[in-house]
């Protein structure tokens, strides 16, 4: 089925370090066999050249095109680079090792930003594709017991996920400092301020291997320096040394291992030293907003 003239046009950017052909292959894949057709794909080579990608049949007039950085800018401002290269209304992100269940995913995130102008991010249900029961950290919300249960939400899953272009560049677009960790809890927190709406929507379903956050080395200290930009950033100062504190405990209360609590805590002290970028703390009302969709900025 081909969109109409008329409708949101689509963009996959898919950001890469070259050294996952095949999954890259099988990304690159599943945005283009859509059923509407039309989407355009980005592959941008973080600090590396993009693969030659297989041939990959483009039906109707999609496209694909490759972007170069020179060097690793880290996810977010990769994805800046992505954004910036790509013409759709709306974007998609996906990573080079995840791809989409099903070739319905473009029609169903195109219908639902055309009928809904205040919608500026869907996350993504993301499955196991071995079967297992996913990880609670891929739901984003308190509450993250039942993935199959659609709901709004305060943040969402950089990975896996449809972002209307205007609101995107109308906030600024991700923090590039912040390299990894948080960066798209930034952006969501200042659509919110912008009076947007976020939706888990469990309708939108890729796929994803089971990896967990701390196979990258700076993760704990990139954690903790993001959590405290970002608080320095976009929260009122009783809300953020309220955010700050909370989660300092959970820190102390969760990790076992003296070498994480160690590099969390450097990653603290350097996002309370270092500069944090433009500070545009949210109004009030947007905090009341957060807490009464089940998620106030505090934790």
């Amino acid at each position: 089925m081909r969109r109409g003239d008329d409708a949101l046009k689509i963009s996959c950017v898919i950001l890469t370090m070259g050294n996952r052909i095949s999954e890259l292959d099988r990304a690159v894949e599943s945005a283009l066999n859509q059923t509407d057709g039309d989407v355009e794909v980005v592959v941008v080579g973080n600090g590396a050249d993009v693969p030659k990608l297989a041939d990959v049949p483009t039906p109707g007039s999609a496209s694909v095109r490759t972007v170069r950085v020179p060097h690793n800018v880290g996810i977010p401002e990769g994805r800046n680079h992505g954004v910036r290269e790509c013409t759709g209304d709306v974007v998609l992100f996906l990573d080079d090792d995840g791809w989409y269940a099903d070739d319905k995913l473009a029609a169903h995130v195109r219908e639902r930003f055309a009928a809904e102008p205040d919608l500026a991010v869907i996350s993504f249900r993301v499955m196991d594709p071995d079967g297992g029961v996913g990880q609670r950290r891929h739901v984003p919300r308190l509450r993250a017991g039942d993935p199959q249960r659609s709901s709004p939400v305060t943040t969402f899953l950089g990975g896996a996920c449809a972002i209307r272009r205007s609101a995107y560049l109308q906030v600024g677009g991700l923090p590039g400092r912040f390299f990894y960790a948080h960066e798209e809890t930034d952006l969501a927190w200042r659509l919110l301020g912008e009076g947007y709406r976020i939706e888990y929507d469990a309708d939108a379903v890729m796929y994803h291997p089971q990896v967990p956050p701390t196979r990258h080395a700076d993760f704990y200290r990139l954690n903790a320096r993001n959590r405290v930009w970002l608080a320095r950033r976009n929260l009122p100062w009783p809300l953020a040394a309220l955010y700050l504190l909370d989660w300092v405990v959970l820190t102390l209360v969760r990790e076992r291992s003296s070498l994480a609590i160690k590099s969390w805590f450097q990653g603290f002290k350097e996002g309370l030293r270092e500069p944090a970028g433009e500070r545009r703390p949210m109004a009030w009302r947007t905090a009341w907003r957060m807490l009464r969709l089940g998620r106030p900025p505090i934790v």
